[in-house]
């Protein structure tokens, strides 16, 4: 027969020895396991004549319920220990500003702001969006646009030209996003209102040019589609980007060899006080060109230029962001500083939208 008193005794010693709740659970399991000695102990109560059971029913329950105890109050014991310890040493300064939350810390790229601000009014005008490869061929950057065989901007210095493939041919990375226009009017039926934002590459690099830089074009292609209308277009999204009541533009002759007539466009600004204010003042800031469609290249995608006519436009999303935001060089947009973007950045969760504000 097991000494019930010195198993007893044995037992709650060794719990108010634990120094830690593995070796505790330890314990419990040696000692109210599914084989642990009380469990045991309770498992030859069956065994017994009814007189037995009377007399070491008591002791072992007994003795179960008082190891139970013991081992919740040593194990409370030890919670309370290690609470104090941690309060202890670590100790938390409450002057300091509460952490912000990943949505909160994390911050969206001017560049991907300005292309939702741009969708953003030029949605609202009934435009769609349109996207090509970076990667095109001498067709579609030069040829198709009306670029002659010989225009400088087919020389190596100012185009990524990669080597010849077998046939001779020479693809590049796009110089405008041009080429998207050319593929939209090849495959689609007039009419046609696209915006074509994206990346585009040229031999180039200072303050305020850079290898690899974005754009946004417009087009319209229509029976009556004329300058009227894209100089209400352009004066409507210049006030909803800029976010001023009206603006003043101002339209000089120009040459592309994509459009003819050729415009460039000069806002309205104010240069005083080391900013730029659209709206006011009486200076004037280039910030795009555009024209109407040549007939070449409407001819080159297939449609009559009898027919149908139709106006472009295209500027730099990246100047445009600088002049809005007041970054003052190029180069930083993709230098990946993280301090930068801090700066510069917007909030993750806040949508432009015409209604709420782009930039709010």
């Amino acid at each position: 027969m097991t000494d019930i008193p010195k198993l007893e005794s044995d037992l709650l010693a060794a719990v108010a020895a634990a120094k830690d709740e593995a070796a505790l659970e330890s314990l419990r399991v040696a000692a109210l396991g599914k084989k642990g000695s009380i469990s045991e102990l309770l498992k030859t109560l069956g065994a017994m004549t009814p007189e037995e059971r009377k007399v070491q029913g008591p002791l072992i329950n007994g003795l179960r319920d008082r190891a139970t105890q013991a081992i919740a109050a040593r194990r409370a014991a030890l919670a309370e220990t290690g609470i104090a310890a941690r309060l202890a040493t670590d100790t938390v300064d409450v002057t300091l500003p509460v952490r912000e939350p990943a949505t909160e810390r994390g911050r969206i790229h001017p560049i991907s702001q300005v292309v939702e601000e741009l969708t953003a009014i030029f949605a609202d005008m009934g435009f769609s969006f349109a996207d090509g490869p970076d990667i095109e061929t001498d067709f579609y950057n030069f040829t198709a646009l009306n670029f002659a065989p010989g225009h400088p901007a087919r020389d190596m210095h100012d185009t990524f030209f990669f080597p010849p493939k077998t046939d001779g041919e020479r693809m590049l990375l796009r110089t405008h996003t041009s080429p998207v226009q050319i593929r939209t009017m090849q495959a689609r039926k007039p009419p046609i209102k696209v915006i074509t934002p994206g990346r585009t590459y040229r031999c180039d690099s200072d303050q305020t040019h850079t290898p690899m830089f974005h754009q946004v074009e417009g087009l319209v292609i229509d029976r009556g589609s004329h300058l009227g209308h894209m100089k209400w277009i352009l004066e409507e999204f210049c006030k909803a980007f800029f976010e001023v009541a009206s603006v003043k533009m101002r339209f000089r002759p120009s040459f592309f060899p994509f459009t003819e007539p050729s415009v460039e466009v000069d806002i309205q600004c104010d240069r005083s006080g080391g900013e730029i204010r659209f709206g006011e003042g009486s200076d004037w800031l280039e910030i795009l060109g555009a024209g109407m469609v040549h007939p070449n290249v409407l001819k080159n995608c297939g449609l009559d230029p009898d027919e149908f006519q139709g106006f472009a436009w295209g500027m730099g999303i990246d100047r445009i962001a600088m002049l809005k935001y007041g970054m003052p060089d190029l180069r930083a947009f993709f230098e990946a500083d993280v301090r930068w973007l801090r700066h510069y950045g917007f909030r993750p969760l806040d949508f432009p939208t015409l209604a709420g504000g782009l930039s709010s």
